[in-house]
């Protein structure tokens, strides 16, 4: 309670000041958010537009059902409606060249939120540190299986990853390889299917029932046979929906299989309490939108000195200006929060961030806003 006291204090702080921009006239925000069929953006766009408003800006806000060409349409709309500023998380953030270049052309500010858009045109970065995330998710696997102390004992897993189309992904997948990869090559681990390769086992759109198909396909080539399955590394909730099922109507074993993912999604909370999957991590919706806010109030009033601003935040979060580019050597000013691994022993976390509440058996938590 006292973590959501005093997000909801720094909050109320952004805003205050916010309405003193707002007086002066209203500038005009554009968010474009890449799907409402994922629970994860459905409640960023609708967070985002609420705090925006609040905050005295007028918004617009749109969805563009994983489409690119409905998201370069969508963001030329904006551009037509002369936005001050354009919030986007991208459907490909390698495909939106021309209308990154329409909006550089009317000197409209970008910021590319939670994931990066690879143009120039962009002059802000607020995420997570994704590397961070993958990393949290190898380091649960290496915990959960005392992969350290293994000795001569193996363990069998599995990998799926993200959209290739999602910056992110790759990222993700990375963090967690790096954290295994001692392992595969040591024997401890076997990848039974032997994909290993970010290509092979990424997952387009980070489609649930894609995931579900693959996982079936190798849980009949490769453990139809009685081969032991301990983990599957799913880079996120909705490719985790697709693997968990997939284990618990086509895997034979009678073991609980360690399972990953992240964005504390309800239907993966249920499944965490139900020991189909192991773990999520938690990307904080508030502390994202309290960091955006806060950057693009500084961008709309000039330029900005990252390092010092965020200090101001009340949170924990980096300013990095190395570890992202939009280009070839063009290094972009990131703003990258701290995430949190979520399990069944620790759901009360996400109740003291205010976006959860127990369920009436107080077995789980589930989204309240």
């Amino acid at each position: 309670m006292k973590k959501f006291v005093s997000l909801l204090l720094v909050l109320t702080l952004v805003l205050s000041v916010f309405a003193v921009a707002s007086a002066e006239g209203a500038k005009k925000v554009g968010i474009a958010m890449p799907t409402k069929s994922l629970e994860r953006w459905n409640s960023d766009g609708e967070y985002l537009d609420e705090q925006f408003k609040a905050a005295g800006y007028e918004t617009l806000v749109v969805y563009s059902d994983n489409d690119v060409n409905k998201q370069v349409n969508d963001i030329q709309n904006l551009l037509a409606e002369d936005v001050d500023m354009l919030l986007i998380t991208a459907v490909d953030g390698q495909a939106l060249n021309t209308v990154m270049d329409e909006a550089a052309e009317k000197g409209v500010i970008v910021i590319a939120y939670d994931r990066l858009i690879m143009h120039d045109a962009v002059s802000y970065y607020v995420s997570y540190d994704n590397y961070t995330v993958g990393k949290l998710q190898g380091e649960f696997v290496e915990s959960a299986l005392d992969l350290a102390n293994a000795g001569d004992k193996t363990f069998n897993m599995e990998f799926t990853a993200g959209d290739p189309a999602d910056n992110n992904a790759g990222y993700f997948f990375n963090g967690a390889y790096d954290v295994l990869k001692p392992y595969i090559d040591n024997g401890t681990i076997k990848v039974v299917s032997g994909q290993t390769e970010f290509q092979q086992v990424a997952t387009a759109q980070w489609n649930t029932d894609t995931a579900l198909d693959r996982a079936q396909n190798l849980l009949a080539s490769y453990y139809a046979d009685g081969t032991v399955l301990d983990a599957w590394l799913c880079s996120n909730d909705s490719t985790a929906a697709g693997v968990a099922q997939a284990i618990e109507s086509d895997y034979a074993g009678d073991n609980v299989v360690i399972v990953t993912g992240q964005d504390a999604d309800d239907v993966n909370l249920v499944n965490i309490y139900e020991d189909k999957q192991t773990m999520s991590v938690y990307k904080n919706l508030g502390n994202e939108v309290i960091v955006t806010l806060a950057v693009a109030k500084a961008a709309l009033e000039g330029e900005i000195d990252g390092e010092q601003l965020a200090t101001t935040f009340g949170i924990e979060c980096d300013f990095d200006t190395e570890s992202y580019e939009t280009t070839p050597g063009n290094k972009c000013p990131s703003f990258l929060l701290v995430p949190t691994v979520v399990t069944k022993d620790n759901m009360q976390v996400l109740v003291d961030t205010g976006f959860y509440a127990w369920n009436a058996d107080n077995t789980y938590v589930q989204k309240v806003k």
